[in-house]
């Protein structure tokens, strides 16, 4: 699943080409894509006629604000890549591919498609007026994102102090921390030298400071090198990301690890794998 730094690369990506672009209409190809309103057909038109003037996000959730040809509010187009979904930014002339589920048409001949292999993922209109959780009903459960000011050492430490649940589970925990997943979760545990299976109440003060140093700069590092690519994820581009070249520990069992070559081990922790280094993580 995309995590925190794939989609932040995806809305650089729309916000640096949509701003400006007005949806002049759409096709949806699977109408299980559309989350919200329940009709198809009022989703697109309550879009077309909009300008995408800006792109947020919000854990892993993606919206692009959309203002009315007055110049009032359009509301948001609402996205979650979930698994395996892909925004594309293309020429309308591009053959459309075996798993397009969604295709947005906008000005100066361009196209926004979506495109979703195993299907889970999801869009939404979310009406002017209307708080976009009171739809998107996903963003109210939440916590910080890494990088505001709430996401401190402090705060690290009173919601981990009662809890006996191993930290991987924790920072996988998106109430927690909004948009780290399996990936950027691991790298960080090894930057920080803990093991997966370590109680989070058992973390100390300064061992907690460096978990909450390895989440930001794993996340940092991360973005730079456009997200990880290890079987759907593109950007709007359809290009790769890089950071997969150099992961730590992810995705590498049995691989040699890179500080002090012991092999990496991979466990089963709540139904997800956890990659480790027994020698390097404590």
């Amino acid at each position: 699943m995309p995590e925190l730094p794939e989609v932040e690369t995806v809305r650089r990506g729309l916000a640096r080409v949509t701003p400006g672009h007005r949806l002049e209409g759409g096709q949806v190809l699977l109408d299980r894509a559309i989350a919200h309103p329940a009709q198809v057909a009022t989703f697109l038109s309550g879009i077309t006629g909009s300008t995408l003037s800006d792109w947020h996000r919000r854990g892993k959730y993606l919206l692009g604000q959309l203002t009315r040809p007055d110049g009032g509010a359009g509301g948001y187009l609402g996205v979650h890549l979930r698994m395996t979904g892909q925004l594309l930014w293309l020429d309308p002339e591009t053959p459309v591919q075996a798993h397009c589920r969604v295709r947005l048409w906008l000005s100066d001949n361009r196209e926004l498609r979506y495109v979703d292999q195993r299907t889970f993922g999801r869009l939404w209109w979310v009406p002017p007026d209307t708080a976009p959780d009171t739809i998107m009903t996903g963003l109210r459960l939440l916590g910080p994102e890494p990088f505001d000011d709430q996401f401190s050492v402090a705060y690290l430490r009173q919601r981990l102090a009662r809890s006996r649940r191993p930290i991987k589970n924790a920072l996988l925990d998106q109430a927690l921390v909004a948009g780290l997943g399996n990936i950027y979760a691991d790298e960080a545990l090894f930057l920080s030298g803990l093991r997966p299976l370590t109680p989070s109440d058992r973390i100390g003060p300064q061992r907690l400071e460096r978990l909450h140093s390895a989440i930001l700069k794993v996340l940092t590092t991360s973005i730079e090198s456009g997200g990880t690519t290890f079987s759907d994820y593109r950007d709007i581009y359809g290009i790769n990301g890089n950071y997969g070249g150099v992961a730590w520990v992810y995705d590498r069992d049995g691989q040699p690890c890179r500080v002090c070559e012991t092999p990496i081990r991979r466990l089963k922790l709540a139904g997800r794998s956890a990659h480790y280094c027994p020698q390097c993580q404590r």
